[in-house]
């Protein structure tokens, strides 16, 4: 069976499913963590990858840039794929001075500028959050690795180049980093009874204007990747 935008057969992905945004990141993962890695879709070069990490099964599979993006295959992995768990690895700008580059944030809630929940129809305004389960699993393994980590909110942005300068006003909230996924799948695990987390490295600073290279983004983070595979074969 073949869905719009995945060519997989059913079957084909684990129940836990990492999602980076760059389909060059989820080659790097599948290709230097999962044992014998099977590429199961590549639509539009987008690709999916099936192996184990440390015997337990376990997908990878880009999500593109964005929440157009995101909801699509997060939408038909939940839906049509048998996917329970997708957790979010990417990249996000920091907007919190104790919070340094290369860091790693946990997003337990996704504030956004997106009009996603509209399509909802609620009589307000919809919170996004992460999945208990999978954040407390995730907090614990980042404690166990020494890793350092932050955990509260982020923001999913609509816009990378925006034509006002308003995105750094939500650090006075407290808002960790932004960057442009965690509120759609969140909004689309809870929509669909599935699970959903969020884990990025600080890739930029807002306020100190340090940044790494897209190489760097691609092939060094590999913190973030290992935290998130402990979490995929712990829940």
């Amino acid at each position: 069976m073949a869905t719009p935008h995945i060519n997989a057969e059913i079957g084909a992905f684990a129940k836990t499913v990492l999602m980076p945004g760059d389909p060059l990141r989820a080659k790097f993962i599948a290709e230097n963590f999962l044992e014998n890695a099977t590429l199961v879709n590549n639509v539009r070069g987008i690709q999916g990858y099936t192996g184990t990490y440390k015997g337990v099964p376990v997908s990878v599979m880009a999500s593109g840039m964005g929440m157009p993006s995101i909801g699509i295959y997060s939408y038909e992995l939940f839906s049509f794929y048998g996917v329970e768990n997708i957790i979010r690895v990417g990249s996000a700008g920091g907007m919190q001075e104790k919070i340094k580059v290369r860091d790693i944030v946990i997003g337990m809630g996704a504030c956004t500028n997106s009009n996603f929940a509209s399509q909802y129809a609620l009589n307000g305004t919809f919170a996004p959050i992460a999945s208990y389960k999978i954040l407390d699993t995730c907090v614990d393994k980042a404690k166990k690795m020494g890793l350092n980590y932050h955990v509260g909110n982020i923001l999913s942005s609509d816009t990378f180049y925006s034509d006002s300068s308003d995105t750094i006003s939500w650090q006075k909230m407290g808002v960790m980093a932004v960057e442009m996924e965690a509120a759609a799948l969140y909004m689309t695990a809870s929509r669909l009874g599935k699970n959903a987390l969020a884990i990025c490295t600080i890739s930029d600073h807002l306020i100190t204007g340090e940044a790494t290279s897209s190489e760097e983004r691609q092939k060094t983070f590999t913190d973030m990747m290992k935290l998130a595979l402990e979490v995929a074969i712990n829940i």
